[in-house]
């Protein structure tokens, strides 16, 4: 457990909590828990109860689902600022997907009815949870849609678009290029194909000067390049 105050936060403004007023920040900064996630560590798992909702502070987090013969297949990443749980929450249902840090993350945790509470007091902030899920849908639609009718380069290359814009985020301001760093087996379940492939294809994007590549970092060259290969 560690302490983090909501007023000094430094993803407030990215957060449905910026809306908050002081009182209640103060409030909801004595109330949560904050807990350190390593690598690796799990932060929920599909079929477990949902007691509240999860803040992200720090880090990244991946969302999958396990399928036939236990394949992940990667739903999406969560950054700083975002909701974890949001679905499960208001359905008043079981965790659909597992929740896994892919570096050290600090979340913070509302239980149900104190997020309740705030839902109740501040309208704006459903309105705004409504539009976040809406926004899931479509990505959700998109990612059925090109995983349905794309080939698997064009897929592996519109993944590398979606992640240079996660991991740019990290990238100091003056950075001039992108490093994405992330297993191949991440990879491979986020385009839904084999990590053989994943690696055979990377090193073809490597040799067109699209990539390059320093054990696990991926270094985005060619923007452009990816975008044409996406059909995007």
């Amino acid at each position: 457990m560690v302490r983090q105050n909501c007023e000094n936060c430094n993803v407030l403004t990215k957060s449905f909590f910026s809306k908050l007023a002081k009182i209640d920040l103060l409030d909801l900064s004595e109330k949560k828990n904050c807990i350190l996630y390593k690598k690796g560590q799990t932060v929920f798992t599909a079929e477990t109860r949902p007691n509240g909702i999860f803040c992200l502070n720090k880090g990244k987090i991946k969302i999958y689902k396990t399928g036939a013969y236990g394949k992940e297949q990667i739903i999406r990443f969560v950054l700083p600022g975002d909701i974890l749980g949001l679905r499960s929450f208001f359905c008043d249902r079981n965790y659909t997907s597992t929740a896994v840090a892919i570096e050290d993350s600090l979340l913070c945790f509302i239980n149900r009815h104190d997020f309740q509470f705030l839902l109740n007091k501040y309208p704006q902030i459903t309105n705004s949870v409504i539009a976040s899920l809406s926004n899931l849908l479509d990505e959700a639609n998109v990612k059925v849609t090109s995983l349905a009718q794309k080939p698997v380069r064009e897929r592996l290359a519109e993944t590398l678009l979606t992640l240079n814009k996660i991991f740019k985020s990290d990238a100091p301001s003056s950075a001039k290029h992108s490093v994405v760093t992330l297993s191949r087996k991440d990879i491979a379940n986020l385009v839904g194909t084999a990590t053989e492939t994943i690696i055979r294809l990377l090193s073809e994007f490597k040799n067109d000067n699209l990539i390059s590549i320093k054990g696990r970092k991926i270094t985005i060259l060619n923007v452009n390049g990816l975008h044409k290969i996406a059909n995007l």
